[in-house]
């Protein structure tokens, strides 16, 4: 019983095609698969967050970071090492294997920049929402005229 029809929603909604399509894509979830490279999410201001990923053995010449239509997308390849120099491990327990970690990111988040220390790669993000469509305050203006009464000075 993992599987929800959400058909009937789709039908009696508007603009929230995304939202039903992110919970379909939970069902087929496969935990295994999404766990390499272990990564944090935090919130770093009001309007600003950071994720950061260990991706210990990488540089940053094998990692790709691109953001396009609400997707932050994280690539790391290592490249063959057995070239030029000759290697003799005898355990290898750091993982080195290639991944691709998604995350889908909210209207208007935009990546500031990123940095790789210590194996642990930092995204910073911040949200800005455009000035038209940030709150206002609206005057009331009312029709009624006000009628101010004056005093002769005697």
């Amino acid at each position: 019983m993992r599987s929800f029809d959400l058909s009937p929603l789709y039908r009696q909604t508007v603009g929230f095609d995304r939202v039903f399509g992110m919970l379909d894509s939970l069902g087929n979830f496969d935990g295994a698969a999404q766990s390499y490279p272990p990564y944090n999410i935090e919130r770093t201001g009001e309007n600003a967050y950071r994720v950061t990923m260990a991706v210990a053995g990488f540089g940053d010449e094998d990692l790709s970071i691109e953001a396009k239509e609400n997707t932050l997308t994280v690539k790391g390849e290592k490249k063959d090492q057995s070239e030029g120099e000759e290697s003799n491990v005898l355990y290898r327990g750091i993982a080195a294997r290639s991944f691709e970690r998604r995350f889908q990111l909210a209207d208007h988040v935009e990546v500031r920049g990123a940095s790789l220390e210590n194996g642990l790669l930092h995204i910073e993000l911040v949200r800005e929402i455009p000035e038209a469509m940030k709150p206002r305050t609206i005057a009331i203006n009312g029709n009624a005229k006000k009628q101010v009464e004056a005093k002769v000075a005697a």
